[in-house]
């Protein structure tokens, strides 16, 4: 059985994911607006993600006997200064998610909770590949500097990502 303070610090993390997904959202749309479809694409794609993410803890939660408790989701930034700077905010927020799920884990382990650990290990390679993903991109973004050109390379690059 899962404690209470184990089902609040879960349904904070669906709260978090939700949020994460609304965030890669308005990114998408910034993009979009900035004309870089690609951008924009993996983004959304994010976004889905994300959501998804958000789902299978709360599946899990439901599951285990526990109530999954949706709480508000905060309006995301509208307006970024550049391709380059969403990325940056991608990989910030990506740290930080990593943050969030390790917390998690490690009240599991001081509840003795060992199905909860399993099903945050997912989580926890997950945010390895999370920040992998935006690490690359940011320093590729960071070798392309202010050439038009190449943002439209790494544009076309980034449009060309399947969903995971």
């Amino acid at each position: 059985m899962l404690t209470k303070e184990l089902v609040d610090a879960l349904n904070v993390q669906i709260q978090k994911e939700f949020a994460s997904a609304y965030l890669y959202l308005s990114m998408s749309s910034y993009c979009e607006a900035q004309n870089l479809p690609g951008f924009a694409k993996w983004l959304r794609i994010q976004w889905q993600e994300e959501t998804e993410h958000a789902m299978k803890l709360h599946d899990y939660l439901q599951a285990r006997g526990g109530r999954a408790l949706l709480h508000g989701i905060e309006k995301p930034p509208a307006e970024f200064k550049s391709a380059f700077d969403v990325f940056q905010e991608v990989l910030k927020h990506e740290q930080g998610v990593t943050a969030s799920i390790h917390g998690l884990y490690e009240l599991a382990v001081k509840s003795k909770d060992y199905a909860t650990q399993v099903e945050l290990q997912w989580f926890v390679r997950e945010q390895v590949e999370e920040e992998k993903n935006a690490t690359e991109i940011v320093e590729l973004m960071k070798r392309v500097g202010d050439s038009p050109a190449m943002l439209l390379m790494v544009d076309r690059q980034l449009g060309a990502r399947a969903r995971g």
